[in-house]
């Protein structure tokens, strides 16, 4: 586990949104206990039985990256938030949807496990 990088990361800004990066941190290490916490394209990142999610701060907001199918999965609990095929901001001026975060973590875990399961029985 990479901690050291990822609380380098999370104290390199400012006050507030150290706050949300780790009320972030702490949902998707509460609902992923087993998966790996590194840094991943210059972000904190999880994975279980492949990449679960990313995150990372900018100057007004937080960008969670749930892979394409999780935004696709919850395009609707996201239409509120500024999103993309990969990616979805939550502004740093409002309360971070933890739920959702949850949620979405949740969705991904099963996922990969899913798709971890169609691999072995392939081979």
């Amino acid at each position: 586990m990479k901690k050291n990088e990822i609380e380098n990361y999370i104290h390199s800004f400012p006050k507030n949104t150290q706050k949300q990066l780790q009320q972030i941190r702490k949902t998707i290490i509460k609902t992923a206990p087993q998966a790996e916490e590194l840094i991943s394209y210059k972000m904190p990142a999880y994975k279980y039985w492949g990449m679960l999610v990313y995150f990372a701060g900018y100057e007004k907001h937080i960008g969670f990256y749930p892979t394409s199918s999780g935004i696709r999965n919850f395009k609707t609990e996201i239409s509120e938030y500024k999103n993309s095929v990969g990616a979805v901001q939550f502004p740093l001026d409002k309360p971070l949807p933890l739920g959702l975060i949850t949620k979405i973590v949740k969705f991904r875990i099963k996922e990969n496990l899913t798709n971890a399961k169609k691999n072995v029985s392939k081979k």
